[in-house]
């Protein structure tokens, strides 16, 4: 059950409604597809993401059967697709995914969670392991605020890692606590639809799984 009806927006004694805040993840989540990959056939062209991806095939599986963990996987592509990319022309492309690309593959089921989460008044987040690159335009359109993986960038140029952790699984919930004090809020609500989502659904009074689809 979504949060729907005044069920879900409790009032408190003096007569006013509580907090609530509600941590969605992106991928699989809000879109029904993976915005790495799609970000890079964006940015390359189909063929080219092709390619690449099939040279990047043995990282890619061995991340598939637990050989590498996820952070792995993902510095190796990031490194083939972008290393040396200079961050303003890269941000310029981020930019124009997130206006043109997002909206088509967003679920809209999703938006209309996050509009009912806007209409009781609770505080959004969109918590990603993408970079928060070419997530924060959008996030920004919509009024959420955002919590995402960072790339590193030295004399502005990407150099293909991470700049910290991959905010993936444990590191989610990590991110989370260090923004937000969640003893301030009468409800927390989660959204996810991978392992990768297991702790910050946790987190929550109210978890939801893969409920968009």
């Amino acid at each position: 059950m979504l949060p729907t009806d005044k069920a879900h927006n409790p009032v408190s004694k003096k007569g006013s409604p509580t907090k609530s805040i509600a941590f969605f993840d992106f991928d699989g989540t809000i879109t029904n597809r993976d915005s790495f990959i799609d970000f890079i056939i964006f940015y390359h062209g189909r063929f080219s993401a092709y390619c690449g991806l099939f040279r990047l095939l043995p990282s890619l599986l061995a991340y598939k059967v637990k050989l590498i963990p996820n952070w792995q996987a993902k510095e190796k592509v990031l490194t083939y697709f972008f290393q040396n990319k200079q961050i303003t022309k890269f941000q310029q492309n981020c930019d124009q995914y997130a206006t043109d690309r997002i909206p088509r593959i967003v679920r809209e089921g999703a938006l209309q969670a996050i509009q009912k989460h806007q209409e009781l008044g609770s505080d959004i987040y969109l918590v990603s392991a993408s970079p928060e690159n070419w997530l924060l335009a959008w996030c920004q359109q919509k009024g959420i605020k955002l919590i995402a993986s960072r790339l590193e960038v030295i004399n502005d140029k990407l150099t293909g890692k991470l700049l910290g952790k991959n905010c993936y699984g444990q590191e989610k919930v990590a991110r989370i606590r260090k923004e937000v004090n969640l003893s301030h809020y009468q409800d927390v609500y989660s959204y996810g639809d991978s392992s990768g989502d297991r702790e910050m659904l946790q987190l929550a009074d109210q978890a939801y799984y893969r409920p968009f689809r």
